[in-house]
């Protein structure tokens, strides 16, 4: 991710994917999580990489946490993964998450290093609240480390958007999501969203300045290279040229109705028969995304390994037009059967989605 505020800096954007030929994927694939155990309740597979353009390969600004059933955690230092155990972790408590670092002073992937880092100080959360308030501690701790005293301009800030899902066992995950990485369900019907972006769009769909077709053509129709809200960068959500320190959940209280039922801070309703896909935005930073999304659904059916291969190989030979080049980092989750599925009743969704 390169994008910020479009205030003081600019907006910025990765480089167009302008050639006829298709970068080969891997012929075998390596996922980070070939050495982790999920347990029999969850089915997870992860991958990462910076481009797939045989003539650029920029610095992998993403990154990615994976907590297994056993304490085992990986996640990416200077861009390899790096397996870490964890001591007094709980059985069977997982804990997953997909982060998208952003430019500032050039420390988009520290940022996302720090973050990933300090994920695995967290003590395993049991409630939302425990969770939340742990998170938005951390976000403060780490953007008092990257401020300098010397810089007065908090739009240079670094940031990045972090998507996690706390799993204990046997009850529904809980989301935490800041920025504009997603997370999809995915089933033969199609791929819905279940966050949403935090991108001047929403921040106008928050005051009445936009409708439900207008959101969604801006936010899933499109590419725009802007954020209203990261982990560390803060948010600018009541003026876009104010960024404030803090971070807004997106809630019931200040969603209009049409995306109340997607609030960043919630417990899920999962489905056996679906396929839960994490991701950074280089998957749809492209000029017309929905297409490349709708073949989603025949490319993700199956067990979580073959389903990470066919994605990330479908994107190297068949990228949608016009893509933007940029970081590819996703989690792919399959749940079983025994995962609590009536805890919250999922809202209807609307016609779009």
């Amino acid at each position: 991710m390169t994008h910020a505020p479009s205030t003081a800096t600019g907006k910025f954007s990765a480089k167009l994917w302008p050639f006829t030929s298709r970068a080969p994927a891997p012929a075998s694939m390596t996922r980070i999580t070939d050495q982790l155990d999920f347990g029999p309740a969850l089915d997870i597979a992860a991958h990462s990489m910076a481009s797939i353009s045989k003539l650029q390969t920029p610095e992998n600004q993403d990154n990615l946490l994976l907590v297994d059933a056993n304490g085992r955690a990986v996640l990416l230092r200077d861009q390899s993964p790096h397996t870490v155990q964890l001591t007094d972790w709980p059985q069977g408590h997982v804990r997953l998450a997909v982060l998208d670092g952003m430019g500032g002073h050039g420390h988009g992937r520290e940022a996302a290093e720090a973050v990933a880092a300090g994920l695995l100080a967290i003590p395993a959360c049991a409630t939302l609240e425990q969770l939340g308030r742990r998170l938005d501690q951390l976000h403060h701790e780490l953007q008092a480390r990257f401020s300098r005293p010397d810089d007065h301009d908090t739009f240079r800030r670094p940031g990045t958007t972090l998507t996690l899902l706390e799993i204990p066992p046997g009850q529904p995950p809980m989301l935490y999501h800041a920025g504009d990485s997603r997370l999809y369900e995915i089933t033969a019907q199609g791929a819905q969203p279940l966050t949403i972006d935090h991108v001047p769009a929403t921040a106008f769909a928050m005051h009445g300045l936009l409708g439900e077709d207008e959101w969604w053509q801006q936010v899933h129709g499109e590419h725009r290279a802007q954020i209203s809200q990261a982990y560390i960068l803060g948010n600018a959500f009541a003026n876009p040229q104010v960024l404030d320190d803090g971070l807004l959940p997106l809630d019931a209280s200040n969603l209009p109705p049409f995306l109340r039922h997607l609030a960043d801070r919630r417990a899920l309703t999962v489905h056996p028969d679906a396929t839960y896909l994490l991701a950074t935005d280089g998957f749809w930073s492209c000029a017309r995304p929905q297409a490349w999304i709708a073949r989603w659904p025949s490319l993700l059916s199956g067990a979580a390994g073959p389903a990470i291969d066919a994605l990330f190989s479908d994107y190297a030979h068949n990228p949608p037009p016009q893509l933007h080049i940029d970081n590819l980092s996703a989690i792919v989750i399959r749940f079983a059967r025994n995962v609590d599925e009536t805890a919250l009743p999922t809202a209807p969704i609307p016609s779009h989605f």
